[in-house]
């Protein structure tokens, strides 16, 4: 299990979607990221159901740089929070804000003990966090807690069985590491998780409906820019001769798992 402390500083140097931030102010780096966001990954709207959150009390786990955030800032909440473990994270998230005229709860806080009442909320948000945490089943069961009777909890983690699984796994693993540690030290943080379609039917089998999709990942389809232990010649030369259309004929084979839970 990796140590905290190193999640977080690990996240703390460069925050998830940084890499596409780039412009001459804070702003327009902000809005560049956001716009290669929903560009890359347009299935996010989707899947999170923003419109849904009007006049609802909303926890987002993981804001990152605070693009999801502020899709829910917009449609006028009844009560919006956000978390990370990560305070450049809270810190962009908060600025975001700020600079969009909207103002929220945006805090550092740690998944695992959330400090919210039982039955806080009536929507649960999480993309691609969990699964960097210690020990995602305890954040699994304090988002559980803090939902309501009917309650939705939305999340992403990742798919074991996966192109970027099967790719880290035959630079790194091949004969010498298993799947799920090839993930654990080299795909993000350090302990990295990632759960086959079953693993994570099990993480959810306390609520009354679960509900599991997986999608290709820019990461499965190398369209995207890579994380940041991802970088060099031999990366650049894979993404051209890539064999896209054929990925695409496998989605069960996406590195991302979205995951529709109601309590």
């Amino acid at each position: 299990m990796a140590d905290p402390s190193q999640i977080t500083d690990f996240w703390n140097e460069r925050a998830c979607g940084e890499v596409y931030a780039q412009g001459d102010t804070l702003l327009g780096r902000l809005r560049q990221q956001e716009a290669a966001r929903y560009r890359l990954e347009p299935y996010i709207f989707e899947f999170a159901k923003f419109h849904e959150a009007r006049n609802k009390d909303i926890l987002e786990v993981g804001v990152g740089m605070g693009a999801d955030f502020l899709q829910f800032a917009r449609q006028n909440p009844r009560h919006l929070v956000g978390i990370d473990a990560s305070y450049r994270a809270v810190e962009f998230t908060q600025n975001r804000l700020s600079m969009e005229g909207f103002s929220a709860d945006v805090r550092v806080a740690d998944a695992e003990q959330l400090p919210f009442k039982q039955g806080a909320f009536d929507m649960v948000y999480s993309w691609g966090v969990l699964h960097h945490s210690c020990n995602p089943d305890r954040a699994i069961d304090e988002i559980m807690r803090v939902l309501r009777p009917g309650g939705c909890a939305r999340i992403m983690i990742y798919h074991k069985y996966s192109i970027v699984g099967l790719a880290l796994w035959i630079k790194y693993g091949l004969g010498r590491k298993s799947l799920s540690q090839v993930y654990a030290q080299h795909l993000e943080s350090p302990g990295t998780h990632a759960y086959s379609v079953r693993e994570a039917r099990r993480l959810f089998w306390f609520f009354s409906e679960a509900s599991i999709v997986t999608r290709l990942s820019v990461g499965d389809l190398m369209e995207g820019q890579a994380g940041q232990r991802h970088q060099g010649l031999a990366l650049t030369l894979a993404r051209r001769i890539w064999p896209r259309w054929l990925i695409r004929m496998f989605p069960g084979l996406g590195l991302f798992m979205l995951i529709e839970a109601k309590k």
